[in-house]
Formats: structure tokens, sequence, C-alpha cells
């Protein structure tokens, strides 16, 4: 291989190869870079291309050899695909994102596609109707308009929704969900629905549960007022909040609160909500209230944990299901932020381009935004489990089942449960149509920054917890059900 004192001479960020691979790379970065007036190839551009070369051509290069050349052409070119993503993501570090009404955003004014949106056409068409039942009213009946589990139910008895007059410990608020709708229902109240638009991230919705012939979900922007803030990630979004809850449902927010997702303590987790499941040793705030607020600490019992149902609670035959399911709980964390983090960096993208912020992302990195949703995406800083968790509800099983699975059988969505929450470690989000939907730029510098990781290629410390085996998996399994994936990722040989 050549070395770095023959590869460049350092002119700002811009390098100069040596003679033999200017041939080589040159004209790849220009192919690339039809709109370039002068190619230049950088640190970024050779650092890449070395990687691939050094993974796949150990030793010297062979430049007799025919097929040696073509095998680091191919290679080349898949490499150049990592140095010529167009965007400004220096402009648009962690701190920054735009506001709702930008044009490149137009929150409140542009026509949504979320599965809300689409479900009232079809009901104005026709082509689907709601049916209105006893006290739950239209609840049964939205969730299979939206193909939401019943399993996936957890309460919730902390007074923390625009309903919160309704909701205390013994008439907790529930919530379903699945991959881009969220559903609530408290008894005496309105539905309340927080749906993924694929763009524009989450919408809010009302339904006012009274029979009528064509009822329609009505957008609530008022949610924006605790769901468009810092803990939602500064975009319309969804936050999971455990709190010190006092007997009757009041949040006592002087003795603080915490924002979780999967990298909180699970003794941080669930103060507020119902859990039921089995965690043996593993304590956490869920099933209990604060009664001496000198001792906030002691809500946190034996007798709090390991329920395998929520009767006695309250009236459980007044809701659809007996369980808060711990399972449920936990992915539910984990895909709140995940679509968070998504949302995010839609906009901030969006915005650079209609700003006219592009370059090439050679001399800027890839951004603190790609990388911190990246390692959310694989689940680095993942709080470990102390022991084996089950659920009760089922939820565990109906998701796992949903796949796509290769032909091995393995899905990202199957679950672990004993040291993790899942058995592949990488988000099952990147199938949504929230991910999908991302700016070609964008989605380019998050497929970039997870080769990176996967391939071996990063060998920092916070990235050790992925084992060369939970590498090899993840790759295999996208490689076999992830369209769009780009051509790069290939076995992982390290």
């Amino acid at each position: 291989m050549w070395s770095r004192a023959e590869s460049w001479a350092r002119a700002d960020h811009e390098i100069i190869p040596s003679r033999v691979h200017q041939k080589l790379i040159v004209p790849i970065i220009a192919a690339h870079k039809p709109h370039a007036h002068r190619v230049t190839v950088t640190k970024y551009d050779v650092f890449i291309v070395s990687l691939v070369v050094r993974s796949k051509i150990p030793g010297s290069m062979n430049t007799g050899s025919n097929n040696s050349m073509k095998l680091l052409l191919r290679e080349l070119t898949a490499a150049m695909l990592f140095a010529t993503v167009a965007v400004a993501f220096a402009d648009i570090e962690t701190g920054f994102v735009p506001d709702p009404e930008d044009p490149a955003i137009a929150y409140g004014t542009r026509p949504t596609t979320d599965r809300i949106s689409t479900l009232n056409h079809e009901i104005e068409a026709g082509r689907a109707k709601l049916k209105f039942d006893g006290e739950q009213g239209y609840l049964r009946s939205v969730l299979d308009a939206l193909h939401i589990p019943i399993e996936s139910q957890m309460a919730v008895f902390s007074k923390t929704s625009v309903q919160a007059r309704l909701i205390d410990p013994h008439n907790p608020r529930t919530l379903f969900f699945n991959d881009s709708v969220v559903v609530g229902w408290v008894r005496s109240g309105f539905i309340e629905i927080a749906a993924q638009d694929p763009q524009q991230g989450v919408i809010f919705y009302t339904l006012a549960q009274t029979p009528v012939v064509n009822p329609q979900f009505t957008r609530h922007d008022e949610c924006l007022q605790c769901h468009n803030s810092n803990n939602a990630m500064g975009v319309p979004g969804m936050l999971v909040r455990s709190q010190f809850t006092a007997p009757n449902g009041q949040a006592m927010r002087w003795l603080g609160s915490y924002i979780t997702d999967h990298r909180s303590p699970l003794e941080e987790r669930w103060g507020g909500w119902y859990v039921t499941g089995k965690t043996d040793a593993i304590k956490h705030m869920g099933n209990a209230v604060v009664t001496d607020a000198s001792k906030p600490e002691s809500l946190v019992i034996q007798q709090t944990f390991n329920l395998e149902s929520l009767r006695g609670k309250f009236d459980t035959d007044a809701y659809l299901s007996p369980y808060s399911d711990i399972v449920a709980l936990m992915v539910f964390e984990h895909q709140m932020h995940m679509m968070n983090l998504l949302t995010r960096i839609g906009w901030q993208t969006r915005y650079a381009l209609r700003a006219g912020n592009v370059r090439d992302l050679t001399t800027d990195g890839v951004g603190e935004t790609t990388h911190e949703l990246v390692d959310y995406m694989l689940f680095v800083d993942e709080a470990p489990l102390a022991n084996k968790i089950e659920g009760t509800s089922g939820f565990a099983e109906n998701f796992s089942a949903q796949g796509p699975h290769d032909s091995r059988g393995r899905s990202l969505r199957q679950l672990d449960l004993k040291r993790r929450l899942m058995r592949y470690p990488c988000s099952y989000i990147i199938y949504s149509d929230a991910f999908d939907a991302l700016p070609s730029e964008a989605k380019n510098a998050i497929y970039i920054r997870m080769w990176l990781i996967l391939s071996g290629a990063v060998a920092e410390t916070r990235y050790a917890h992925l084992s060369f085996a939970d590498r090899q998996a993840v790759v295999e399994i996208l490689r076999a059900t992830k369209p769009g994936l780009p051509d790069y990722f290939r076995a992982v040989t390290r």
C-alpha cells in the first residue's frame, strides 16, 4: 500500500495524490462530481479508499494484474460514493433545528401523508368505516383500521396528558402503538393520536367519542406546547417521561423527572406508569406512588415489581387488556427517540438545501447530528439488563414475528431481553417510511457512518460492545432485507 507521505501533501483540507493514484482516484471522483470546476481529493477520500483497499487487497497493489486492477477500481468506485455526499452538515450541527414554519419545513401548512391523514381520506371516500362500540367508543375500530395490536397496550396513571383531569391510578390513560402511530385513550375522554408523517415529524390529532356516520380525526397542534421542545429534539415529536407521582396521579415535578429511552438505567424508568411482566431483581419506578415527599425513593419497593397483570389496581374489565407490558414499554421508549432523531436530521438537511449550503462532506465530515443518530440506531450506550425480562401480554411474540426476515429466519425485530433489548443491535426503524423519506443527502450520510462502524473501520472504545458476530449479522440481515442498501455494505471481515 502507499505510505501517507507518498499519498498526500497537505494544503488545508486538500491533498495531492501521487502520480499513480491520481490516475486511479481523480477520474472516479470526477465521475461523481460532474458539476465541479476543479476536482480535488481530500484526506477523507483517501482515508476511505485506503480502508476499503486494505480490507480487500492485503499487501502491495499489483498493478500488473488485470483482475487486481478491476477489483481495485470496483472498490474505489464504491469508496468514492462515501466521499461525494453533498450537504453542509457543519452548518446544521446538533444544536440547530429550523423553525417549523421555515419554507423548507412548513409544518403547519404543507399537506401531510401520515397514516391518519390517509385514513381520513378513506373514510370520506367510503372505503373505511369506524364502528362506535360502548364505553370504549371508536377505540377498537381505530386500532383495527391502523393495524395496531392490542398487545401493545401501556397504561400511564400520572396526569401528563391534555386530558390530565381525567387521569389517576384508578382511571389510567392507555397507549397503543405500531411503527408509525400512537393511539391514546382514557375513559370519559376523547381519543388522542400521534402519527409520524414521513417528512414532517409527528402530527397530532383527536377523535371525538361521539357516534356519527363518518367520524373525522381533527388536527390538534396545541399538543406542540409540550411535544415541540428540547425534550423532543426541538422538533414535533414524542417523549417518554418518568416522574415521581402522588397518589392522586399528580406529577411531583419539584422532585425531578427523567426523559427515558433505551440508554436510561431501568431504575429511572416508568415513574407514573403501570408495568406488567417479570423483571426478577431489576428495579424500576413503575406501579408506585410517592406517599412521603421527603423520601421519594421510598416508592421503590419489592411489591411493585413482577406484576402478572393489573387486575386489582383498577377496573381492568373496562379496558381492552389487563396489561401494561414491560417489553412494549421498552420498545416504545426506543422507537420514540429514534423517530425524533430522524425528523431532526430530515429537517436540518432540507433547511440546508433550501439555504444553498451544499458542499462536499469531504471537508466537514458527516456532522454530529449523523453520529448521534447512528450511535442510537446501533444501540451504543444502551443500558444493559442485569437479568432476563419477560412480558405478559404477548407483545414480544407479536412484535418479533413481523420481520422482515432473511433466508436464515433472522430479523432486526428479534428481541434478546437477557442482556439487552434487541438480539441484533440495529434499529428496525431503518425499515420505516420516515427513514425512507429522508433526503438522499441525509440518508447517504447515515449509511456511510453505519458502514464505517459495522465494517470495523471505526475502532473506538464506545463501539466495543458491537462484536464481530453482531456486526456481521446486522450487515447480512440488512443486505437481505433492506431495499436501497448501498452496494458498499459487503461481508464484514474484521
